[in-house]
């Protein structure tokens, strides 16, 4: 059986350090990181989605947590054709993705902001999250390819959105499709009572990895507000049904990473905790470097 790695989909949202899970002393973004990574194995960096990742940044996480910790970067979202911000790019680029140019600088400087995490063995995969108007055909799938030759070397996990993937009739393509390039499909838990809601199927996609990511039950995703959206605290008894799956999961793969993107206050850590120990694993204890000095503020995750 594979690993089984259990975490968050974040360590510095907002409303996780104003939560008061993180103690006095170790609120500042080293102590945060240190905290988190002695009681989960990976996390995911969706910071990188809204902002290349630098190279420094990588360098400080790989010095402050242990040995076998991962990190699931997500892509930043110009790269999976998502609408991304002018202020958000690089100095002198523009937002356009259809400018050939603008995509290489972009593909090269993402890919520099993970070479830390790389060389350290650190790297769980490059999340690739496409948006709801992704949807199966032609297009998709040269975009897949084109993504695929891009990444080549990496660990590569996609989301999609748009429910028509895993389908009836489509499933069985898709999966071809990811298999083709190695690429690891995501499963999902979320609401079921949505036109987009994205079935809950378990598909495996590559020997080396499968991803889980459990977003919530609240019906307000498809409209509500971030928090609005992302409020949801799991029972034992929803969670609970995951196991034979995570399970089964675990079986087929070399490593599953169980990821909670319920991001509002506590609900993610928390819930992340509950599967741990459902799994019967421990939940704290994994020792944690010595202290490195820092080389002065850096931005936070």
């Amino acid at each position: 059986m594979g690993d089984i790695l259990v975490g968050t989909c974040s360590w510095t949202d907002r409303m996780l350090v104003g939560s008061g899970w993180y103690p006095a002393g170790r609120r500042d973004a080293e102590g945060r990181l240190r905290h988190y990574a002695e009681r989960f194995p990976v996390v995911e960096v969706d910071a990188a989605y809204y902002a290349l990742p630098g190279e420094r940044n990588s360098r400080l996480w790989v010095e402050r947590t242990p040995d076998g910790f991962v990190f699931d970067v997500k892509a930043f979202s110009l790269l999976t054709g998502h609408p991304t911000r002018s202020a958000v790019m690089p100095y002198g680029l523009s937002a356009d993705a259809r400018d050939p140019g603008v995509l290489d600088e972009v593909w090269a400087r993402f890919a520099a902001g993970i070479t830390p995490l790389r060389r350290a063995g650190r790297l769980g995969s490059v999340l690739f999250q496409f948006p709801p108007w992704f949807r199966p055909g032609v297009r998709a799938e040269a975009f897949l390819a084109e993504s695929a030759r891009r990444t080549k070397g990496w660990p590569v996990a996609v989301e999609f959105r748009h429910p028509g993937w895993w389908r009836e009739g489509q499933a069985e393509a898709t999966c071809a499709l990811l298999a083709r390039y190695g690429m690891a499909a995501v499963a999902v838990d979320m609401t079921q009572t949505l036109p987009s809601s994205v079935p809950p199927v378990t598909p495996v996609t590559s020997p080396r990895l499968s991803v889980v990511r459990f977003h919530g039950r609240n019906a307000a995703w498809g409209t509500g507000s971030k928090e609005e959206r992302f409020r949801y605290a799991y029972g034992d008894d929803e969670l609970a049904e995951w196991l034979p799956r995570l399970r089964a999961l675990a079986e087929r793969v070399e490593q599953l990473h169980v990821l909670f993107n319920n991001c509002c206050g506590d609900a993610a850590v928390r819930a992340a905790e509950s599967m741990t120990r459902l799994l019967g694993h421990p939940v704290k204890g994994r020792p944690l470097p010595a202290s490195t000095p820092s080389p002065g503020p850096a931005p936070q995750h």
